[in-house]
């Protein structure tokens, strides 16, 4: 469960927007902790920016946007693009998770998501996902 800086996995959970809902992002983040992960929760309403720094701020590997206000669309991408414009997005792996339309899957993705994991997904499955994909340090 090591990265190549030979320390643990990095996550950074995070809520973004006006979506109080955060029963999942705590699920996950207590997977990820019991799977050995270092975890980081952001807390509820933060704007894709705030995200940005603290994952930066971090270092973290794995980035896990919570999100089931059904504005993924708008805010997942400005998450992304803040990534991309400080550098990180290529040492960060982007999931989300939520309720999210099989077509607006689609279109996450091609903006660098690397899995969207809906309600009900066992946290196996999500924590497994995480080990085979996150990036490689150098």
């Amino acid at each position: 469960m090591h990265t190549t800086a030979d320390r643990p996995i990095r996550c950074l959970i995070a809520k973004v927007g006006l979506d109080g809902h955060d029963r999942g992002a705590h699920v996950i983040a207590r997977a990820f902790r019991d799977a050995g992960f270092e975890v980081v929760y952001s807390g509820l309403h933060r704007s894709p920016e705030e995200i940005v720094r603290a994952a930066i701020q971090e270092d973290v590997d794995v980035l896990g946007i919570s999100i089931l206000s059904g504005a993924h669309d708008t805010l997942v991408p400005d998450v992304i693009e803040g990534l991309r414009k400080a550098g990180a997005f290529a040492d960060t792996l982007v999931l989300v998770g939520g309720i999210v339309p099989p077509e607006d899957e689609r279109r996450l993705k091609e903006l660098g998501v690397a899995e969207v994991f809906g309600p009900g997904t066992p946290t196996g499955e999500t924590v497994a996902f995480v080990r085979e994909h996150v990036r490689e340090r150098v």
